[in-house]
C-alpha cells in the first residue's frame, strides 16, 4: 500500500463491508508504531460475537485492545501516547450506543473533536457511509442515518486525512 499514515487524525468510510476496517488496521499496521484497537462495539449477540472475534483473528497478537461503547473521547485523552497510533473502531457503532443509552450525541461530538485537537498519538477513526442508499421508512432508522452523516462529516473537518474506501479500493478525499 502506497499510502502512510499521517499524523493527527484519518477517517476512513465506507459501506459494509468494503475493507474500510482491514484498510485502516494496515495504515496502523505499516506506521511502525504500537498499536491500540479502541472497540466501541458491544458483543450483544453471537452474531456480533463472531464480528468481534473476526477482526481480532484478523489483527493478530500485535495489538492491544480496549472496549470501550461511549467514553470515547476519555478513552482518547488516557490512551495518548507519541509512540503509539491507535485505531477506533468503529464511530458508527459507537453513535448507536450513544443514541440506545439516551446520550446527547452533539455534546459527545463535540468532546470528541475537542480531544482529537489535542492528541499527540495518530488515531484513525473507522465510519460506516449510509447516507448513499434508500430513505429508510421509519423515524428511528433516518434519524440514525442523518446523525451518521452529521458525525462524519464533524470528524471529516477534524482529520488531516480522509479515505473512502469501496470494494477494498481507497480513494483519498482529502490530506493536508
Amino acid at each position: 500500500m502506497a499510502l502512510r499514515l499521517g499524523h493527527g487524525a484519518t477517517l476512513v468510510l465506507g459501506g459494509a463491508r468494503s475493507g474500510k476496517s482491514r484498510f485502516a488496521e494496515q495504515l496502523i499496521e505499516e506506521s511502525g508504531l504500537a498499536r491500540l484497537y479502541l472497540a466501541t462495539g458491544e458483543a450483544g449477540d453471537d452474531e456480533m460475537r463472531e464480528r468481534i472475534a473476526a477482526h481480532k483473528r484478523r489483527r493478530g497478537s500485535g495489538w492491544r485492545a480496549i472496549e470501550e461503547p461511549l467514553a470515547l473521547a476519555e478513552a482518547l485523552r488516557r490512551e495518548d501516547r507519541p509512540a503509539q497510533a491507535m485505531l477506533v473502531d468503529c464511530l458508527t457503532l459507537w453513535l448507536s450506543n450513544l443514541l440506545q443509552a439516551g446520550r446527547d450525541v452533539d455534546a459527545a461530538t463535540e468532546e470528541l473533536i475537542g480531544a482529537i485537537a489535542i492528541m499527540h498519538s495518530p488515531v484513525v477513526f473507522v465510519a460506516n457511509e449510509v447516507g448513499l442508499g434508500i430513505v429508510p421508512d421509519n423515524v428511528l432508522a433516518r434519524r440514525f442515518r442523518d446523525e451518521a452523516g452529521r458525525l462524519n462529516q464533524k470528524i471529516a473537518e477534524a482529520a488531516q486525512t480522509v479515505h473512502f474506501v469501496a470494494a477494498g479500493l481507497p480513494l483519498t478525499l482529502k490530506q493536508e
